[in-house]
């Protein structure tokens, strides 16, 4: 084998941290190398938040037409409309593909190596040699995430290594996914047939937005979730506003409750599950696939050579992953342990958002290059469902606030009132500001309802730039539009609400 190639950056893994981290480096003079194992875009591109998406818009356009038609004058009955389940995935799919070159272009643009194949860390920078990264062919892509075997087909070095391999969807140890019955969200964006019944385990973004998707094509959706309320990590009020809204849609619901086995049969398989408050209770539930969404793991198979003694968390919410300086230092440069080797995204643990791992793959690059960074804002990060209504919301809960002992104004505004919503029949919702006081600092923004994920844009670089109420409520906002509740909601937490 020839002499390694090297570079001043190895960027591991082409999602969205790997691949902007690789193209800021690059804008800033550095020779990069990006491997990927699998296609360019990574979980979030292929498998994750782009075709989520796309299946999301079929169901809302479905929903609409035949749900709601006669609302808006169309006679249309389900019987009469032809669903190719096919086509339906397939422009899913194709919507992947697009994007995948496109990221190839920008990589050749940016005079970027692409390297295909299974990276290994050999060993971290010293004073006599730089980092070292074996390259195989890859043995598996996001699914069953296996490591690559034999001899390397490349060795490369590089001043630094940045790794950005992201996360794969978490299993239960005694139920592991088949692809068929007890399916990943992998699965469930490409299944050949619509099942007639789907038990979601998990009611947080991923497991919510598979249950809308199904249960709007017509699926018997029922979603199992350990705590008293659906999508936990919302405020209060938004779960409670989801729940009932989910519920009138059709879904079933099964709160406080836990998953004890999976059992497979003939036509598809029985969930045992038990009250979380008193064991003793025992239910059975039967449907043709099981959707397990109950969280992710780091993507670290075959990553490191044993002998690198990589750090990881071993203990907290980032259990099991790599281990850096964010979470110690206001300034981060997101340096594992081992000299030269730096992590960033879903590996080094929650937030697990897509946005996130992009603005610290940015952050980490600059920082490499002695250039001032604002950094990210760990206290101020949007965070969508993109259900429909959709769900948003930056900042504090209610309830962490009250935790907290601050005091605080809420302001709250319900959508049925509002003029667009009742113009576009999309009157289900509220927007929920939360400020402190004296001073109206906003705290927390939380929307439940049409647009949700677009609006929640205004909250952040509100909170970005410290504004207060006021500056919300002095802010003249175009009418009739959506983003008016959230002025609305702004003056309500100063008692002048309007709209009301």
């Amino acid at each position: 084998m020839a002499d390694a190639k090297h570079y001043d950056l190895i960027v591991i893994g082409g999602g969205p941290g790997g691949y902007v981290g690789a193209i800021r480096a690059a804008q800033m003079g550095m020779k990069v190398a990006c491997i990927e194992r699998d296609k360019l875009g990574g979980v979030c591109l292929n498998w994750g938040c782009i075709p989520t998406k796309a299946l999301l818009h079929n169901a809302e356009l479905y929903m609409e037409a035949i749900r709601h038609g006669e609302h808006w004058g169309f006679e249309m009955k389900p019987d009469a409309v032809k669903v190719n389940w096919e086509k339906v995935i397939g422009r899913s799919r194709g919507v992947t593909t697009q994007l995948n070159s496109g990221i190839a272009f920008l990589f050749k643009k940016n005079k970027i190596d692409h390297v295909q194949g299974h990276a290994t860390i050999v060993s971290g920078k010293t004073a006599a040699k730089p980092c070292t990264v074996e390259v195989r062919t890859s043995a598996g892509g996001y699914y069953d995430g296996s490591a690559a075997s034999g001899a390397p087909t490349q060795v490369l070095t590089a001043d630094r290594v940045l790794v950005a391999t992201g996360a794969k969807p978490r299993q239960l140890p005694f139920a592991p996914c088949d692809g068929k019955v007890i399916v990943s969200s992998y699965d469930a964006m490409t299944l050949p047939k619509r099942p007639e019944s789907m038990i979601v385990i998990g009611s947080g973004a991923i497991g919510m937005e598979f249950a809308y998707f199904y249960n709007a094509f017509g699926t018997k959706v029922t979603v199992i979730e350990m705590q008293d309320r659906i999508l936990p990590v919302e405020d209060d009020d938004i779960s409670a506003a989801a729940l009932k809204s989910f519920t009138a849609q059709g879904m079933a619901f099964k709160l406080g409750m836990s998953v004890k086995a999976v059992e497979k049969g003939k036509s598809g398989a029985t969930v045992t599950v038990f009250n979380v408050k008193d064991e003793t209770k025992v239910e059975k539930l039967d449907a043709e696939v099981v959707l397990v969404a109950i969280g992710v793991q780091p993507r670290i198979d075959g990553l490191f050579a044993p002998s690198l003694g990589i750090r990881l968390w071993d203990s907290g919410p980032a259990k099991g992953h790599i281990w850096t300086d964010y979470r110690d230092k206001t300034e981060p440069t997101y340096q594992t342990n081992v000299p030269g080797i730096y992590a960033i995204g879903d590996v080094v643990g929650p937030p697990w958002l897509a946005h996130i791992s992009s603005e610290e793959a940015v952050a980490c690059v600059e920082r490499m290059k002695g250039h001032h960074t604002l950094g990210v804002d760990y206290a101020a990060f949007p965070g969508c469902t993109y259900c429909n209504p959709q769900v948003a919301s930056i900042g504090m809960t209610e309830r962490e606030a009250k935790q907290k002992g601050l005091k605080i104004k809420v302001g709250k505004y319900p959508l049925k009132s509002h003029g667009k919503a009742i113009a576009v029949g999309a009157t289900e919702g509220l927007v929920k500001i939360i400020t402190s006081e004296p001073y109206g600092e906003i705290l927390g923004a939380h929307i439940f309802g049409e647009d949700a994920s677009e609006l929640i844009g205004e909250m952040g670089l509100a909170k970005r730039l410290e504004a207060t109420a006021e500056d919300i409520i002095s802010t003249v906002h175009a009418h009739p539009t959506m983003h008016e509740s959230i002025h609305e909601a702004a003056l309500a937490t100063e008692g002048r609400l309007i709209h009301g």
